[in-house]
């Protein structure tokens, strides 16, 4: 990878330039078909580039590149959707298209652009008069330029006759110095709703809840003339339907430094009408408190509506001293992008409010059919946190979240609130969270004694509800999508890292690191092997290392989960069943209760356990096509449960996980078959022949090859009378050692049905030409083996095509032991002839393939002279210094990996041995 940094300064135009062609430019991003919207004039203030090789290593370091670029540059808000997108675009280029990429990030006052190029611009992206189809998301290919489309600003593909380069824009977050809100610029048909002349109400409210101000729009709205309703106190026209005793609750309201909501007003006609109401409270120069109301139609809220305000102080107390509600203050004060801070703050401040023992907050799902415990104080929220209850719980307005609901004793009915039971709470009441009329959570108070709620406390904590839905949907949404966001890098690194092996084993000890303690407190693996075997439990790990054995022990003697292919997490109740029972009876016999317990040092151990593996367990299927191979269970430790997020990350990842676990246990398979097929073509082990040392060294081409196109052999012919060869098949790989496979064969079985040497190799070249298409010429050294009774050994060979065998005497010096003659697998009449050698004690024979004479370094090659010069040094070496002597050399002539099979066969007279 080579970088470049360069702060500042206006980039080069990597585009053609003078009588270059220009390149194909393709619009796919947003804006005009055929503009290009690069943003070229943006005035660049830093600059870094990266070039990457094209190995699969190089997506992970690209984006690291990435997110330390960014956040150098004080970007952090947008690194997740950068580094998403980098990955993707950098898998195209140096996994799918197999060529490097060019990565290119520039810093401009409109945000951040940053570019991606390979050297494949074959691989086009064709030009759409109508929007882009990206398929589904769930597809291998596309999601490259999908995530462009859906997390960038702007985008789009450049081609010239060289490259391709896929571009993204980023546009920094706004922040405006003196913007209080603002939204969007919306086209016409989004904007609300409103009448052709948006008449506002405006009321002003004395100390006494009289009216001491009314306008024209109040009069038009309503009916009344001004004369009419000053004087007159505001509640005998407001309206608050379905809560009943709210004529203390518009009380309350106008007491309070500033609210907002809905009631009704009764107009003249005796019609109510629905409004959308703002209320600040102020004060003259003369110190006398009034309410100026502000008034429009419920469907024109818009006009009014606004988002959470920052409050100047935080305090409970008014300018005369009069105390305010406590919840008031909470609702200015917290900054909602934190939204567990935000939540715990609003139950506290709730039961403060309704001096209460204990209150909750639950969101709702995205479907409003269960809600989700995220916040409680005065409950046992360990136990409590993550648990859902259903929205309608039962018939009737008591039965629903929906609607506020208020519970004077709940020993009268038992179960009315599930999240209560057991905790000690008798009367409760519980209001709903809504935002533009979608139920997105609850909010509930709870005390110790009976009836200590009514309706009016319910409008109280209506009015709470109501002016902190807004933030707290907000955070809400912040949350998801930050946990959207890093979810998808999560994914990308667990698929870079699950793809970078197929080792099984390795494969199962990933999958439980990425989950533990990223979704989960442990992990157990099943695997299965076949449709006929049960689930094994194959790894066991915790994010405490001292609870592993223990956990496995308790796996161990339960029945594993049921393998049901149903997509999605399934919550399994055994493991904890079994550890609570397991730590009872070990309780029991510690104190004399139950059976006695031969040892009693278990007791922590077991225990600890129960309360690791005691809170929501779920199973998740390893799917891989179209089988079920195993499961991924996930645990939580006592009384905690799993977030809905976190489950569906989870499930994405099983999926992943399944393939690369499958992949794995195929490429195993394979292996072993492929292994067993090549240790069969290789020869027993070699015989002891009287007299002669022997010794091989054999090297095959390849990762997982155990045979080649190089072989080898040694083997009696009959008493007194051996063969030997080496030879080397065109080629390396399975195809070669097919070939291996019928010359070694061959060569033995001719040889012991008496044939010579010549005779025998022209019968095997006439074997080989027989395969036809799959023949391949095969170069040769065959000979036999006569060791004598003066301690020397007569040899006749045939050298067909092969490398000559070299002969070293007992003085130094080495000559080549046989004449060349034409290689087999070529022509169908051979006329081949042997020679005979005579071994003198101390004389060595070396046989080596081509792969030891072409071992190349660059332009140097260590050739027949080469291995001359070794074979020198080698006088008075027994046979097997010789061969590990000429290996050594070998393989430091050059740095890199031998890339042809390589064999060395040595034959030494040591002579006969005196008393």
């Amino acid at each position: 990878m080579t970088t470049g940094l360069h702060p500042g300064g206006q980039p080069q135009d990597p585009r053609p330039t003078g009588n270059q062609a220009l390149p194909r430019q393709e619009r796919v991003g947003h804006g005009a078909p055929h503009a290009d919207n690069r943003t070229r004039s943006a005035v660049i203030t830093a600059r870094a580039a990266a070039s990457f090789d094209p190995v699969g290593r190089s997506v992970a370091t690209a984006r690291s590149f990435v997110r330390d670029t960014l956040q150098g540059w004080g970007f952090a808000d947008i690194v997740d959707d950068a580094v998403v997108l980098t990955s993707e675009l950098v898998t195209n280029a140096v996994v799918h298209a197999g060529t490097s990429a060019d990565v290119l990030c520039l810093r401009s006052d409109e945000g951040v652009r940053i570019e991606v190029a390979d050297r494949y611009p074959e691989r086009e992206i064709p030009l759409q008069a109508t929007a882009v189809n990206m398929g589904s998301p769930d597809r291998e290919g596309g999601r490259g330029l999908q995530l462009c489309a859906a997390l960038a600003g702007r985008w789009g593909v450049d081609y010239s006759p060289t490259h391709k380069q896929v571009w993204f824009h980023l546009d920094i977050p706004d922040r405006p110095v003196g913007t209080r809100t603002a939204g969007p610029s919306l086209p016409a048909h989004l904007l609300p709703l409103a009448d052709g002349r948006v008449r506002v109400a405006v009321i002003q409210i004395d100390r006494v809840g009289a009216i001491s101000s009314w306008n024209e729009d109040a009069e038009d709205l309503f009916g009344y003339a001004a004369e009419q309703v000053i004087g007159k106190p505001l509640t005998d026209l407001a309206a608050w339907p379905h809560t009943p005793g709210t004529s203390t609750g518009i009380v309350e309201a106008l007491q309070l430094s500033r609210w907002e909501g809905s009631y009704g007003l009764r107009g003249a006609s005796g019609r109510v009408t629905p409004v959308y109401a703002s209320h600040l409270r102020v004060r003259d120069t003369g110190g006398e408190p009034s309410t100026v109301c502000l008034l429009v139609r419920d469907h024109e809220r818009a006009v009014l509506q606004t988002p959470l305000r920052a409050s100047a102080t935080d305090t409970t107390t008014s300018s005369e001293g009069q105390a305010t509600d406590p919840f008031e203050v909470f609702i200015g004060s917290p900054a909602p992008d934190d939204l567990d801070g935000l939540l715990q703050r609003t139950v506290e401040r709730a039961r403060d409010m309704l001096d209460g023992d204990s209150a909750f907050l639950l969101l709702a799902t995205d479907d409003e059919t269960e809600l989700e415990v995220r916040a409680s104080t005065g409950l046992p929220s360990a136990r409590q946190r993550f648990a859902r209850v259903p929205v309608e719980a039962g018939p009737g307005r008591y039965g629903s979240a929906r609607m506020p609901a208020v519970h004077e004793d709940l020993t009268v009915v038992p179960g009315a609130v599930p999240l209560l039971a057991g905790t000690g709470m008798r009367s409760v009441v519980t209001v709903p969270l809504k935002v533009e009329g979608r139920l997105t959570g609850s909010l509930g108070v709870a005390a110790e004694g009976p009836s200590r709620y009514s309706n009016e406390e319910a409008l109280r904590l209506q009015f709470a509800a109501d002016r902190i839905a807004l933030a707290v949907e907000s955070a809400r949404l912040g949350e998801l999508e930050r946990l959207r966001r890093g979810s998808l890098s999560f994914l990308v690194e667990a698929s870079d890292l699950l793809a970078g092996t197929l080792d099984r084993d390795q494969t199962l000890a990933l999958m439980a690191q990425m989950t533990v303690p990223t979704l989960a407190t442990w992990c157990a693996v099943y695997t299965i092997a076949d449709q006929a075997s049960d689930p094994y439990l194959s790894y066991v790990l915790h994010e405490d290392e001292e609870r592993i054995d223990g956990l496995k022990a308790l796996l161990s003697k339960i029945a594993p989960p049921d393998p049901v292919p149903t997509p999605g997490a399934r919550v399994w109740a055994a493991p904890g069943e079994a550890a609570h029972q397991a730590a009872l009876r070990t309780s029991m016999r510690s104190l004399g209760l139950g059976e006695r317990a031969s040892v009693t040092s278990g007791i922590g151990t077991t225990l600890a356990t129960a309360a690791a593996v005691g809170g929501e367990t779920v199973v998740l299927p390893l799917v891989a096509r179209n089988r079920v191979i195993g499961m991924l269970t996930l645990g939580k430790p006592s009384d905690e449960h799993f977030r809905q997020e976190i489950l569906e990350l989870a499930e994405d990842l099983s999926r992943r996980a399944a393939l690369a676990l499958d992949n794995a246990r195929l490429y195993s398979e394979r292996t072993a078959i492929s292994q067993s097929l090549q240790r069969s073509l290789l020869p027993p082990d070699l015989p002891h022949i009287d007299g002669v040392e022997v010794e091989v060294i054999y090297r095959a081409a390849g990762e997982g090859n155990e045979v080649g196109g190089d072989f080898y052999d040694l083997f009696p012919i009959r008493d007194g009378v051996y063969g030997f060869a080496i030879g080397d098949v065109c080629g390396t790989g399975p195809e070669a050692a097919a070939v291996t496979g019928l010359a070694r064969h061959a060569l033995r079985l001719l040889a012991r049905e008496g044939f010579g040497g010549p005779a025998v190799l022209e019968r095997l070249n006439s074997a080989i030409l027989d395969e036809g298409a799959r023949s391949r010429f095969l170069t040769l050294l065959y000979g036999e083996l006569w060791p004598q009774e003066d301690g020397s050994a007569m040899l006749k060979v045939v050298c067909a095509g092969h490398p000559l065998p070299l002969r070293l005497r007992q003085d130094g010096t080495v000559e080549a032991a046989a004449e060349p003659q034409p290689l087999l697998g070529v022509m169908e009449d051979l006329e081949l002839y042997e020679q005979t050698i005579t071994l003198d004690p101390g004389d060595v024979l070396l046989c080596v393939t081509d792969g030891v004479t072409e071992r190349r370094e660059g332009t140097r090659m260590l050739g027949d002279d080469g291995l001359t010069d070794v074979l020198t040094t080698c006088t008075g070496l027994t046979a097997g210094a010789v061969a590990a002597r000429i290996m050594r050399a070998v393989e430091r002539f050059a740095s890199d990996a031998p890339s042809d099979d390589m064999a060395i066969l040595a034959m030494r007279v040591p002579g006969l041995q005196r008393d």
